[in-house]
């Protein structure tokens, strides 16, 4: 390259650049988060400042909400001329939020580099008919906890790798008088339930719609799945009290050493294993992906994760992915995996993010790669409503587990 054609290139670029950013100047993004879980509001503002110190003609106005606004707000901000630039979504809503014209396709901004550097499970957070409207963030699944010192004295040398199995050693932490109730779950009829009905469906290989749209669950896998949770009520390895409980009711049980085996999320992790203050059990978790069906699987698992997306009324939409890129950049997310796991394959890698707990990040990047998705349907709401209720009546003992799926069935198709 000449020394004159050098010059005219590189004028090229800084004209190109200065462009960029004479249209960013004075460009003001509204962003709505979660006021809970995961990131916390003290690390999105710090990640926030570290990104506008890069684009100084860019400011970034946060605001915080509870998980149980965060939907309605989304919602209400539609076609508002002072709408939010930048949201936090939840894995449950890409579909009604696609139908409804709420969320910009983002499909050709997605490049190939994030499409093979994710990992593919966490996907499916924003994904509606093979079109993207965000970026995956802070993905989780639920995972099977289990006290190593209850397994021992119990004779059990290796943790379950099945659901069968779970229930074979959960009868024999019980008979031998290791503790009353081995199992506890997130029973409660609420959203938690969905997911731990979800992990047992994905593991029996069940699904929760046909190609039609039309109800699945009632039969196959989903099916199984729902009879295997009234079968632990029934036979007394299930606490009772699960269909009272939600994730933190779990959690403070297992940490009181009053079950062998729970599922949860992520954070409970660290504060059941390593803070005395809140469990009783330190040093004795044990922590492995959910459990596959014999013949049927080798894991199971259920899509907990949020997205970052770009309101379609957005009017600084490449301002808003410019930003939610960084967000979702592997170097953003290795910073800050203490609380939120990476979506990156390569972070599974790095000693950053793996040192200190590597059986948990083997579990994670186990489910990481599957991420069963709860129903991708327009009307999750009602959906998940139907289930639970009709669930629950089962858990109880009210009707039984087919009466009660199809009962669900018939309510959401309308019958």
């Amino acid at each position: 390259m000449t020394r004159r054609a050098w010059f005219a290139c590189t004028s090229v670029v800084a004209l190109a650049l200065s462009g960029a950013h004479a249209a960013w100047a004075d460009t003001t993004l509204h962003a709505l988060f979660m006021a809970q879980a995961g990131y916390s509001e003290g690390q999105i503002r710090e990640m926030t400042a570290a990104y506008t110190a890069m684009h100084p003609g860019v400011k970034v106005d946060l605001e915080f909400v509870p998980y149980e606004s965060l939907h309605d707000k989304i919602m209400l901000s539609k076609g508002s001329s002072n709408g939010y630039d930048v949201v936090l979504f939840d894995t449950i809503w890409p579909a009604e939020f696609a139908t409804k014209h709420v969320l910009a396709d983002v499909t050709d901004r997605i490049t190939s580099d994030m499409k093979s550097g994710i990992l593919p499970g966490t996907w499916t957070t924003v994904t509606y008919k093979d079109h993207y409207y965000g970026m995956p963030w802070g993905p989780d699944s639920k995972y099977l906890f289990y006290n190593k010192v209850m397994l021992q004295k119990a004779g059990i040398a290796n943790p379950p790798k099945t659901w069968e199995e779970v229930e074979k050693d959960a009868e024999i932490i019980k008979q031998k008088g290791i503790v009353e109730y081995p199992l506890v779950w997130s029973w409660s009829q609420n959203e938690a339930m969905i997911c731990d009905y979800t992990i047992l469906l994905s593991a029996f290989g069940g699904k929760f719609i046909n190609d039609d749209g039309s109800p699945a669950f009632q039969t196959g896998g989903g099916l199984k799945a729902l009879e295997y949770m009234v079968g632990s009520l029934k036979n007394g390895t299930t606490n009772p009290h699960s269909t009272e409980y939600l994730e933190e009711d779990t959690r403070r049980v297992f940490s009181a050493g009053k079950a062998a085996f729970t599922l949860n999320w992520t954070y409970m992790w660290d504060m059941a294993q390593n803070q005395p203050k809140e469990s009783q059990v330190t040093g004795q978790v044990g922590v492995e992906v959910a459990p596959g069906a014999e013949g049927i699987s080798t894991l199971s698992s259920v899509n907990g994760a949020m997205g970052l997306g770009i309101p379609e009324a957005s009017q600084h939409k490449d301002e808003a992915w410019n930003y939610i890129v960084y967000l979702t950049s592997e170097a953003v997310e290795d910073k800050y995996s203490a609380l939120a796991m990476p979506a990156w394959k390569a972070s599974y890698s790095n000693d950053v993010v793996v040192k200190g707990r590597q059986e948990l990040m083997a579990a994670v990047k186990a489910a990481l790669g599957q991420m069963y998705p709860r129903p991708t349907v327009p009307n999750y709401q009602q959906f998940s409503a139907a289930l639970q209720q009709n669930i629950q009546q089962a858990l109880l003992g009210k009707v039984t587990p087919q009466a009660a799926l199809q009962a669900a069935a018939d309510s959401i198709s309308g019958d």
